[in-house]
């Protein structure tokens, strides 16, 4: 059941400015059990929606890791995104206009203000699981760090502590590609809608590996081409996104993993991941070339007690919506 909370207060972020209110999409799953012991809050990805059973099928759901019929299931829309939550296409109360290129910067921890203050609506004091991955496990770090006693059990995947230049670089080239499109400039729902084709099929090139593609967008010919399967996958994609999305969201999010960096005014990397108290299992994947597998040693190593696996798959950074069965079973292990 996906339902909108009003937040009729003004909210303050992280870099000074204001929202003068903010709605929250939330989804949920289950029901919560006497004790309020069976919370398991998912934080969603880049472009993904607060509907978990939508976009993690091999997850959520009956007989799954993460089972309504055992669990109260919670994932709340980000800010800034298109799919309910207060984002560039939401009316500025003060306008009367959607911000589209004036909505602020936001961040992670702005994010994760806003789904506490979810979380003390719905009365939800002890979260038993904190997941995500890629960022969604931003959030979750950031939220385990900023009230480690509300976290009991934090599964992290396919993330990092802080967003790497080389993952900038992916970001940036994506948001040229919008600049790029001149009705970006219009302030329209539409707006940049081309180059938001081009950005998702950029970021598609970090989320799969070399060995995903060769295998998926081979030719079964050696004839003569001038259209490969490789470069209508990219199209689709892309006009998938542009159908679903918005360019105006999309760039603020990838503004939102750039400043992703939890050491932050808390005196480094190091000192903020020595707060979290939860049980940590961080899973990461061998062929991610976007959240490198060394970044999943550096959580290992600065999170107290914290439990690291790899899993192997061709999948890339993608494997974490994908490989469900190897992520379910390493679950299913560290809980029991």
């Amino acid at each position: 059941m996906t339902e909108i909370y009003k937040h009729n207060k003004v909210f303050q972020l992280e870099s000074g400015k204001y929202l003068p209110a903010i709605e929250i999409a939330y989804t949920t799953y289950g029901k919560l059990n006497k004790n309020k012991s069976n919370v398991v809050w998912i934080s969603h990805a880049f472009t993904a929606n607060s509907d978990p059973a939508e976009w993690w099928p091999g997850m959520v759901g009956e007989g799954l890791s993460f089972d309504p019929e055992k669990h109260f299931i919670i994932c709340a829309n980000i800010l800034g995104s298109a799919y309910g939550t207060t984002g560039p296409l939401s009316v500025n109360l003060e306008t009367s206009k959607p911000y589209y290129r004036e909505f602020p910067l936001i961040t992670v921890r702005d994010i994760v203000n806003a789904h506490q203050i979810l979380a003390d609506y719905l009365k939800i004091d002890n979260i038993y699981i904190l997941t995500g991955g890629s960022v969604g496990g931003h959030q979750a770090i950031e939220w385990a760090i900023m009230q480690p006693k509300r976290i009991e059990n934090l599964f992290l995947i396919a993330t990092n502590a802080k967003f790497s230049p080389w993952g900038i670089a992916f970001s940036a080239s994506q948001r040229m590609a919008i600049e790029a499109d001149s009705s970006f400039y219009e302030d329209k729902p539409e707006g940049g809608a081309k180059g938001l084709e081009v950005a998702r099929s950029i970021a598609l090139i970090s989320y799969r590996s070399s060995v995903a593609y060769n295998k998926s967008q081979a030719e079964e010919t050696n004839e003569l081409k001038g259209n490969f399967k490789a470069e209508s996958y990219q199209r689709y994609q892309g006009e998938k996104l542009k159908n679903r999305f918005n360019a105006y969201s999309y760039y603020t999010l990838s503004k939102v993993l750039d400043s992703h960096n939890v050491g932050r005014n808390r005196a480094g990397l190091e000192n903020a991941l020595a707060l979290i108290k939860a049980n940590t299992l961080i899973i990461g994947i061998n062929s991610d070339i976007l959240f490198l597998p060394e970044e999943q040693h550096v959580l290992k190593q600065y999170i107290p007690d914290s439990e690291l696996n790899m899993i192997k798959s061709d999948y890339g950074h993608d494997g974490f919506l994908l490989e469900y069965e190897q992520i379910s079973s390493i679950i299913k292990k560290f809980l029991s």
